[in-house]
C-alpha cells in the first residue's frame, strides 16, 4: 500500500472509528508532513507582542517591540507582533505568552486577557514612559496645555493603560526609576533597558565611515523626538545663547517636533532644523555632529525616561552631554563615556570644554562607542530577556492526538490535560487531523492546533504522544524539551500478522533515548519493561463516578445482559460473548449489544442494538442492564467493567492485561478463561441464584469504583507528568 493511500486511510479511520479504529488503519503522520502538497499557513510560536503604538509614534514601538523581538529571536524564542486594534481572540491558540506594549484596556483586550488567564498563558505589560497614571502625565506642560476634550481623551487612555497593567502577571520596563514607580501598580517588574538593533549598529558603522567632519566647525545637535520635549530645551536655552554668542564656529542642529525660540533668531543662519524623519537616516545626521545635547527637566516623568539619545549618539562616536538624572545618571560614566550636568552652571562649563577640546570630546565619544557596542545591542544583551521569559512563562504541555473523536484513549488524554490546566499549566492539543479550534471537555476549554496547516516554531516544555501514530511527531519536534509517550495499549496487537502497520506500531516502542514513558496500566508497565526494556511512570485510570447512577440489581425477573465491543476487531472477542448468550433461555434473559462501529453479525441474537451511543448517554445504558459480559482478550485498561460496577451492576469477564489490576474473581466480579463457554453459562446461573454472592460483588464493586474516582488519583496522575 502506498503512502498516500495509508494517509487517506488514517484520516478516514480517525473520523469514523475513533482512536482504536485509527490504530487499525493509520500510518505515521510524519509521512503526511513530507507530502509536497501540504500547505503551511500558520505557525505556533512563543510570544506575541501587541503594540499600542503605531507609525504615528514609531520610536517607542521600535525600541520596545522590534528590538525586544530581536533580542528574543537571537536566543531562539519565536515571536510575532500585531497592532492592538487588530488583535483577534483566535491568536490565543498560537502563542504561549503575550506582551502588551503601551496598550489601553479595551473590550476586546479585556476578553482576550481573561481567556488567556483561564488557559494559564503568561500576560506581560511593557512600558517605557510613565503614561499609566494622570498623576505623572499631569506634570507634562504640553499635556496640561491641551484643549479640554483632547486632554479628557488622553487621560482616559492613560488610565486604561493602568487597568491593563494591573491585570498582567508582571511588567517589563526600560529604566530603574520607571520600575520603581510601576511596582506601585504591579508587584513584579523587570528592567530590560533599551538597546540598539543590529540594523542600527550597521547603519551607524556605515555613517562613521561615510561622514567626513569639518574640523573648522563644532556642530551641536539636539534631537528632541516628541513635542513634549520643548520644556527640556527651554531649560538650557540661556546656555546655548551664550555659546552661540561666544563661539562663531558653533552651529546648532535641531531635529524633531521642536518649536524654535524667537530668542535664537539672531543666529538663525547657524541653526538648521530637521523634521521628524525616518530613523534609518538618523545615524548619518548624528554622525555629522560633534556634540549631542540631552537636557531633561528634573521631574519624576523625565527621571523614568531611557538613555536612547546617549546610545544613538555613542554608536556614531559622538559625545553626549546630558542632565544628571534618571537613566543618564545610571548609564553614563561622567567624564568617561559622556558628560553629566546638574545645573546650568555645569552645562555652561562642560559644554564650553567640549567645544574647545576636540581631543576630549573625541575620546569620550570613542569610549561611549566601545561600551555600547559591547553592552547595548540586541544580540549582546538578549540573554537577560530570554532568562526572564524562561523563568516566568508557564510550563506548556502539548498532547498530540490523532483527532478529537471521543474514545477511551482520547478521553483519558483529555482528562489528564484538564487536570494539568486546573493545576495552572498552559495546555494545548495538536491534532494530526481535524478542523476544531477548541476542545471543550468537562467544563474546561483547551486550544487546538491542526498540524496539517501549522508549523511548530515555539518551545514546548512537555510534549506528549498519545498513540503510536503521534510518536514520530514528538520525536522530530526540535522545540520539545521533555518528550513523553502515554502508552495506553499494546497497539502492535491491533494488527494481524502480515499487516505492515503491525511493524510500524511496534517501532513506536523503541524511539530515541530521550523519550519518557507513561502508562495507565500495570500490564503496559510490565510489557514495556520486559519486552522493550523501558521503565515507565504509572498512574491508574479513573472514572467520573458521579455520571453513573447506582442501584442494586435484584436479578429476580428477566435478566438483561449487556455485550459491549466492536465485533469487527478480533481481539475484542465479541463472537464468544454471543456464543454464550445465544444458548440462553430467552424467557429468563435478554441481550443488548452496544458497539460504536461494527453492526451485529447475522447470527447474533440481539433484543436491542445500541449503535454509536454518544459518550454522555453511555451511563444510561449501563444503568438499564443487569450484567456486563465482557470477553475481550486484549485491553490496556478496560473501562466497561468498572463503569458497570459503578452503576451497581454485575460483571462476568475474561481476564486480560487491562482489567486484572482491578477485577478480583468472586470479590467484585466473576472471571472465566476465554473459550470456556460452559463455565461462563454456569457463572450466569450461579450469579442469579446466589444472593450472598450478589451482595459481595455489589459491595466490593462499589468500593472498587469509588477508589477509582478521578479526584482520588489526581495527585498520582499529576506526579507522573512532573519529569525534570
Amino acid at each position: 500500500m502506498g503512502t498516500t493511500q495509508l494517509v487517506k486511510k488514517a484520516i478516514k479511520a480517525v473520523k469514523e472509528e475513533g482512536i482504536q479504529g485509527c490504530a487499525k488503519k493509520t500510518k505515521s503522520y510524519l509521512e503526511n508532513q513530507k507530502r509536497l502538497r501540504r500547505k503551511i499557513e500558520k505557525k505556533y510560536k512563543d510570544i506575541l507582542f501587541i503594540s499600542g503604538c503605531g507609525e504615528d509614534l514609531p520610536h517607542p514601538w521600535r525600541y520596545r517591540v522590534k528590538h525586544q523581538r530581536e533580542q528574543l529571536e537571537a536566543y531562539n524564542y519565536s515571536t510575532d507582533e500585531v497592532y492592538f486594534t487588530q488583535l483577534d481572540i483566535d491568536q490565543i491558540r498560537y502563542y504561549r505568552a503575550f506582551v502588551f506594549f503601551r496598550c489601553p484596556m479595551t473590550e476586546t483586550i479585556g476578553t482576550f486577557v481573561d481567556l488567556a488567564k483561564q488557559l494559564n498563558k503568561t500576560i506581560i505589560y511593557d512600558i517605557d514612559d510613565l503614561v499609566i497614571d494622570t498623576q505623572y502625565t499631569d506634570q507634562i506642560k504640553y499635556v496640561m496645555a491641551m484643549p479640554e476634550e483632547d486632554k479628557k481623551a488622553y487621560d482616559n487612555n492613560v488610565m486604561n493603560m493602568q487597568k491593563l497593567l494591573r491585570k498582567c502577571d508582571f511588567a517589563i520596563t526600560s529604566t530603574d526609576c520607571l520600575a520603581e514607580e510601576l511596582r506601585k501598580y504591579i508587584p513584579k517588574v523587570y528592567i530590560n533597558r533599551n538597546v540598539a538593533s543590529e540594523k542600527m549598529i550597521q547603519l551607524s558603522k556605515e555613517a562613521i565611515v561615510k561622514i567626513k567632519k569639518d574640523n573648522t566647525k563644532v556642530k551641536i545637535g539636539y534631537f528632541s523626538g516628541s513635542i513634549t520635549h520643548n520644556a527640556d530645551f527651554e531649560m538650557i536655552k540661556p546656555v546655548l545663547i551664550e555659546v552661540l554668542k561666544k563661539y562663531e564656529n558653533v552651529e546648532l542642529y535641531l531635529a524633531g517636533e521642536l518649536d524654535l525660540p524667537v530668542e535664537l533668531n539672531p543666529w538663525k543662519e547657524r541653526i538648521k532644523k530637521y523634521p521628524f524623519g525616518d530613523w534609518k537616516k538618523l545615524p548619518e545626521i548624528l554622525a555629522e555632529m560633534d556634540i549631542n545635547l540631552a537636557p531633561l527637566e528634573d521631574t519624576i516623568f523625565n527621571k523614568a525616561k531611557s538613555e536612547n539619545k546617549w546610545t544613538e549618539a555613542a554608536l556614531v562616536k559622538v559625545v553626549t552631554i546630558a542632565s544628571d538624572i534618571g537613566a543618564f545618571h545610571d548609564c553614563i560614566k561622567n567624564g568617561e563615556t559622556g558628560v553629566l550636568c546638574k545645573d546650568n552652571d555645569e552645562w555652561k562649563v562642560e559644554l564650553e570644554r567640549l567645544i574647545i577640546d576636540s581631543l576630549y570630546r573625541k575620546k569620550l565619544g570613542e569610549q561611549a562607542y566601545q561600551y555600547c557596542i559591547t553592552h547595548s545591542s540586541t544580540v549582546r544583551s538578549g540573554s537577560y530577556l530570554t532568562r526572564i521569559m524562561g523563568n516566568e512563562l508557564n510550563d506548556n504541555y502539548i498532547f498530540v492526538l490523532p483527532g478529537l473523536e471521543i474514545s477511551g484513549g482520547i478521553k483519558v488524554a483529555l482528562k489528564h490535560a484538564t487536570m494539568l490546566q486546573k493545576e495552572g499549566k498552559d495546555v494545548g492539543l495538536f491534532l494530526l487531523s481535524g478542523e476544531q479550534k477548541w476542545c471543550e471537555f468537562e467544563g474546561y476549554k483547551i486550544p487546538v492546533i491542526n498540524l496539517e496547516d501549522t508549523e511548530i516554531r515555539g518551545k514546548i516544555r512537555y510534549m506528549i504522544a498519545t498513540m503510536w501514530t503521534t510518536v514520530d511527531i514528538v520525536e522530530q519536534c526540535i522545540g520539545a524539551e521533555i518528550k513523553m509517550y502515554l502508552v495506553q495499549n499494546w497497539e502492535t496487537g491491533f494488527y494481524t500478522e502480515g499487516d505492515p502497520l503491525r511493524i510500524r506500531a511496534n517501532q513506536s516502542y523503541m524511539p530515541g533515548k530521550d523519550m519518557n514513558f507513561l502508562t495507565i496500566s500495570k500490564w503496559c508497565q510490565q510489557w514495556l519493561k520486559e519486552q522493550y526494556g523501558h521503565e515507565s511512570n504509572y498512574a491508574p485510570n479513573g472514572l467520573e463516578t458521579e455520571r453513573f447512577a447506582c442501584h442494586k440489581r435484584e436479578l429476580t425477573g428477566k435478566i438483561r445482559i449487556l455485550i459491549e465491543g466492536d465485533c469487527a476487531v478480533d481481539y475484542k472477542n465479541v463472537d464468544e460473548a454471543f456464543e454464550i448468550t445465544n444458548e440462553l433461555d430467552r424467557n429468563q434473559y435478554e441481550v443488548w449489544y452496544m458497539s460504536y462501529n461494527a453492526e451485529p453479525k447475522s447470527w447474533y441474537k440481539v433484543e436491542r442494538f445500541l449503535h454509536k451511543i454518544p459518550y454522555e448517554k453511555v451511563p444510561e445504558i449501563y444503568t438499564q442492564c443487569d450484567v456486563l459480559l465482557k470477553t475481550s482478550l486484549l485491553e490496556s485498561f478496560s473501562y466497561p467493567p468498572l463503569e458497570m460496577m459503578a452503576t451497581g451492576g454485575y460483571v462476568i469477564a475474561v481476564p486480560n492485561g487491562g482489567n486484572v489490576e482491578y477485577l478480583k474473581d468472586r470479590e467484585n466480579c466473576l472471571l472465566y478463561d476465554a473459550g470456556n463457554i460452559e463455565k461462563a453459562k454456569l457463572l450466569l446461573q450461579e450469579l442469579q441464584e446466589n444472593r450472598v454472592l450478589q451482595e459481595v460483588l455489589y459491595e466490593n464493586g462499589q468500593k472498587t469504583a469509588q477508589e477509582r474516582k478521578w479526584e482520588n488519583i489526581e495527585n498520582n496522575i499529576l506526579s507522573m507528568y512532573r519529569v525534570n
